[in-house]
């Protein structure tokens, strides 16, 4: 090492000599002599500087690496202590563990049977309604089910008794209670809520739902029928005594199904316009088969008052117009006479008839139409199936229903139909009969009054 330095010095010596003697003007041998020998002296006193600089560092050097060993050795110690205790802890955590099942005995069946107790009480009471009225409930239950690591004391076992023993009470009572409830459109409102055991929320709208999964309060998305929100209703209105109430079993899910159930006008209008065009016929049918009824009720009513008066025919019926004819022919004969009156009565048929041929027609092609609507809905119904598959039915349901209302609107439509033109044509053939019988007595009796 000593000899390296010394290298290094001389090496450095020699370079710093060349520098300064290139870097100074030398004239003559005895300067050149003098400047060197100059220059050596300074130089060994420089390299004596460093030279007790470097033992210096190397002594702080060698200090530094003894502490480091020494803090190893400490380090290494310590290391076997804390093996040595980790192995002392393990074998102590055996021991007492033996020890504490040897001291539960038979208690450490009573946590499984305690935590799925619990798991069971959880998942029916944290979806139960009742838990709308008692808020909260769900909490302690939550955490004997899931977080609970050790055998639960005498208070959390009456908890979870007190639990069971309330969501059995109250699903035998009717009960009322306010609470906030959310509407449809965001905003809560706080209302009176009645509750049927477990089964139902009746509120101001009509049945309510319990979102458990919020702890919220909220209106089904559609009313059921509404002869089933009127007596939930009546329920909510009454104080005592036995209201008939429609509940659901099932704690929700056939409310829900009743969401999806399609109501009277959503029927109609899935037979498209097939449907309209059979809504407009049984429309002008009806109301031109009440028009014929009003009519031919005035028609018989002023054709009866006029035979209680043959003497005094009048224009305003059809048998005055007769009688006048009849009258205004008296001296012709039998043949004419009867010709005149056919005549007659000829003209009155068209006003007596019109329309009802009509509504017969309305009558027949109503369920043609409904036919033609089946049709086309099978056609779109293929079409998709051809596009889709079949994976979906709902994509096929419109068409279907398509296919099937159109049918029932024909066959709604003909019906009345059929019986508005039955009604009017026996009104109509009534009033004809009238005028043929009065006829053929008019002429019977002028026939007779010739021969005498």
């Amino acid at each position: 090492m000593k000899v390296l330095v010394k290298t290094l010095l001389t090496a450095a010596s020699i370079a710093v000599l060349s520098c300064s003697v290139q870097a100074q003007e030398v004239k003559t041998l005895e300067q050149l002599l003098e400047q060197v020998k100059t220059n050596r002296v300074s130089e060994a006193r420089q390299n004596t500087a460093r030279e007790k600089e470097f033992q210096a560092a190397r002594a702080d050097k060698q200090a530094l690496l003894n502490r480091a060993q020494r803090e190893l050795k400490a380090e290494q110690d310590r290391g076997d202590r804390l093996a040595k205790q980790y192995a002392d802890n393990e074998v102590t955590l055996s021991e007492k563990s033996i020890e504490l099942d040897l001291a539960t005995g038979t208690l450490g069946e009573m946590f499984g049977v305690v935590r799925q107790a619990s798991s069971e009480a959880f998942g029916r009471i944290s979806t139960s309604i009742v838990s709308a009225e008692f808020p909260g409930r769900d909490v302690f239950l939550a955490r004997m089910s899931e977080d609970s690591k050790g055998l639960p004391n005498i208070r959390e076992l009456e908890d979870l008794w007190f639990a069971l023993q309330t969501e059995m009470t109250e699903s035998g009572r009717v009960s009322k209670f306010k609470a906030n409830v959310i509407s449809l459109d965001g905003g809560s409102a706080e209302q009176e809520i009645v509750r049927v055991g477990t089964f139902n929320l009746i509120g101001e709208q009509g049945y309510l739902i319990y979102d458990d999964a919020n702890d919220q309060v909220v209106p089904l998305g559609r009313q059921p029928d509404s002869h089933m929100v009127s007596s939930a209703q009546d329920l909510r209105d009454a104080n005592s005594g036995f209201i008939p109430v429609f509940i659901d079993p099932s704690r929700g899910s056939i409310l829900g199904l009743l969401k999806q159930k399609a109501t009277m006008m959503e029927r109609y209008h899935a037979g498209g316009v097939v449907g309209y065009i059979i809504t407009v016929m049984l429309a002008i049918g009806l109301l031109i088969g009440l028009y014929k009824v009003i009519t031919l009720t005035l028609i018989s009513g002023k054709m009866r008052a006029q035979l209680n008066n043959i003497d005094s025919p009048s224009d305003a019926n059809p048998l005055g117009r007769i009688l006048k004819v009849y009258q205004a022919n008296k001296t012709a004969d039998t043949e004419n006479l009867e010709l005149k009156l056919d005549e007659a009565i000829l003209r009155e048929l068209p006003s007596i008839d019109s329309g009802i041929n009509i509504i017969k027609i309305f009558a027949a092609i109503a369920p043609l139409l409904g036919l033609l609507g089946t049709v086309l809905g099978m056609i779109a119904t293929f079409q998709q199936i051809t596009l889709f598959g079949t994976g979906d039915p709902r994509i096929m349901a419109g068409s279907i229903s398509m296919a099937l209302v159109t049918t029932a609107q024909g066959i709604i439509a003909a019906l009345p139909l059929i019986l508005t033109h039955s009604i009017v044509a026996s009104r109509s053939k009534s009033i004809v009969h009238i005028l043929d019988e009065q006829t053929a007595g008019i002429i019977a009796t002028h026939a007779e009054s010739e021969k005498a």
